[in-house]
């Protein structure tokens, strides 16, 4: 199989048709990021695994964000991270420190407990592997879903595309870079690892009329997007112009022959209202920034608007990224 996400149809093929469901829980879906099980008058809600095969000069905190964003996707507050590292045999015990320095400290500045975890040094490993599972809960009945979008709604998107996918390239192919910009640019790339919270824009939306969110990871905002319109249910059109992306993003990518919009996304959020407008407002108003990009139709045609141009959405492709792994 290739590196990366697997594919909608292996995903629901090979993974989601083996599960048992109860009562109980949130089944499973594609655009489905977190678990949820209800007890009582409380869900209890865990983030998909986030997992983020480390390199050098690269971010072991993007894992934390990873995981604990979906939570505030779904509405629940995040209450504590379990951490799994699994070390190469050439790896050092000064390596590990740095990890888990990075790690606490997101931890420490989203309020967040370290509730446990696993170290190991595995043969099988070329590269530190970190995976973190989030936890979190809310009133039953509260969760948001991204299979809440409705034909008619607005879609909007908070931040700007790409930032964790630049942000990476500029720190690990910096030397190549430097063939072409200048180290300020390059600097003001590497800042955007800083934006990869979404709690603020998170805690705005669920307050200003938000249906449905779903952060954007792997596969960028088209890949966010195709799951959105399965997971609700929903064609889509979208103009392209209208995705906010940094001029730092357009120029790395260009660089290495990267498409932005299917590039890794950290920190930004695909969301679903009924008054688009209104919530990009309120979104704004608390220091975030969020646009209308387009809205949800009717049917399954998920369509991409380029002044006069026009193209289908593809199915979730790999992440970009892994095309310089190869």
């Amino acid at each position: 199989m290739k590196a990366g996400k697997l594919s909608e149809a292996v995903l629901k093929r090979s993974v989601l048709r083996q599960l048992h469901m109860t009562e109980n829980q949130i089944k499973p879906a594609v655009g489905m990021d977190y678990g949820a099980i209800r007890t009582g008058e409380t869900e209890m809600v865990v983030s998909a695994m986030a997992t983020r095969c480390l390199g050098t000069q690269i971010l072991p905190e993007a894992g934390v964000y990873a995981a604990v964003n979906n939570l505030l996707c779904s509405g629940a507050r995040p209450l504590g991270v379990m951490v799994q590292f699994l070390l190469p045999t050439a790896y050092t015990e000064n390596g590990l420190r740095e990890l888990v320095a990075a790690v606490d400290a997101a931890c420490v500045k989203e309020e967040l407990l370290v509730l446990g975890g696993h170290t190991e040094v595995v043969r099988s490993v070329a590269e530190p592997v970190i995976t973190v599972t989030a936890l979190g809960a809310t009133e039953a009945g509260k969760l948001k879903s991204a299979a809440a979008a409705e034909p008619g709604m607005d879609i909007l998107v908070t931040k700007s595309v790409g930032l964790e996918g630049t942000a990476l390239l500029a720190m690990q192919r910096e030397s190549e870079l430097a063939e072409r910009y200048a180290l300020p640019f390059i600097d003001k790339a590497k800042t955007f690892a800083g934006y990869l919270s979404v709690r603020s824009e998170a805690a705005v939306a669920i307050k200003s009329g938000v249906a449905a969110m779903h952060d954007l990871s792997e596969g960028g905002v088209f890949g966010a997007l195709w799951e959105l319109g399965q997971c609700s249910g929903v064609g889509l059109e979208i103009d392209l112009k209208k995705i906010p992306i940094r001029q730092e993003t357009v120029e790395i990518c260009e660089y290495f022959d990267l498409n932005p919009y299917k590039l890794l996304s950290g920190g930004s959020i695909l969301m679903a209202a009924k008054d688009g407008n209104a919530l990009a407002h309120a979104i704004r108003q608390a220091g975030a920034e969020a646009v209308v990009i387009g809205k949800a139709t009717a049917g399954n045609d998920r369509i991409i608007y380029n002044a006069e141009e026009s193209r289908y959405l593809e199915t979730t492709q790999t992440d970009e990224l892994w095309k310089l792994e190869k």
